[in-house]
């Protein structure tokens, strides 16, 4: 078994970062497996080294432990262009210069209404007719043609999701933002893969993402991953915790006496991952 836990650097880490680290690292250890850190730092424009390093540091502290060097996101751009140079040959993307503002437009018009995917509003497919000529573009957004990919493999479900809904419930999602080279979808299983990740745990609010992953990796013929979706650390008012709430920060318990057996008592892990 190998698991791994996969954090972008961009703020600190907080309560659901930890219960999910630890979760990873208790059922790698548990099974005589591996546990993998990895740093997701395609977004150049948050990213920053100083929450990098207090990923190390809090993770560290919490008793986890990873073989090194560590892979980073940042350095593996070669590769995801390599991955997306396959799909655009297989003619399974298409350039997108929509913004946020024409996706609402179009898809709130009175004959589409404006459903919600797992990566927001449903793209209602404004682009999908444009030409596609030459190489794969360098300076444009690039999506997936859902309805084209689900005919190129022979698979009736993906993580439980139907062709259909695949197409009503997701849409043509983002594989190439113009300001990385990539996207979330694309690098995650990508590595997964070059990291032998046999088991990825992640967070419920993933869930909706997990059948996009399964149908890249019957795409590009890559392995699939058993998925375990835990549930989520919420706050007071039952709110997802998200990076910008400091007061749940793993360094705001640290400074305050806490100790690594404090936090799995608040998160709900035991104290001893066998």
């Amino acid at each position: 078994m190998i698991t791994r836990f996969a954090p972008s650097p961009t703020g600190p880490l907080h309560l659901g970062h930890a219960y999910s680290a630890l979760y990873a690292h208790d059922m790698a250890r548990a099974a005589g497996g591996t546990f993998l850190l990895r740093i997701e730092d395609i977004d150049q424009s948050r990213a920053r080294p100083e929450w990098e390093s207090q990923i190390y540091d809090d993770l560290a502290w919490l008793g986890l432990a990873w073989p090194t060097p560590v892979m980073r996101q940042s350095d593996r751009l070669p590769t995801y262009a390599a991955a997306l140079d396959t799909l655009w040959t297989r003619g399974l993307l298409y350039p997108c210069s929509c913004n946020r503002r024409d996706i609402l437009a179009a898809a709130s018009a009175p004959q589409e209404g404006a459903a919600m995917g797992p990566d927001g509003i449903i793209y209602p497919g404004t682009c999908r007719g444009r030409p596609r000529t030459g190489p794969r573009p360098q300076d444009t957004a690039l999506r997936l043609d859902m309805r084209k990919s689900l005919q190129a493999v022979n698979s009736k479900t993906f993580y439980g999701m139907s062709p259909k809904h695949m197409l009503d419930d997701i849409g043509d999602v983002v594989l190439c933002r113009r300001d990385m080279g990539t996207s979330y979808h694309l690098s995650v299983v990508i590595d997964d893969a070059a990291q032998q990740i046999t088991d990825v745990v992640r967070g419920a609010d993933l869930h909706e993402a997990t059948p996009i992953h399964v149908l890249l990796q019957h795409l590009l013929q890559i392995p699939t991953p058993a998925y375990h979706h835990h549930r989520l650390i919420r706050d007071d008012a039952g709110k997802r915790l998200a990076k910008r709430d400091d007061a749940r920060a793993i360094a705001t318990y640290r400074a305050d006496g806490a100790t690594p057996a404090d936090i799995r008592r608040m998160v709900g892990l035991p104290l001893s991952s066998g």
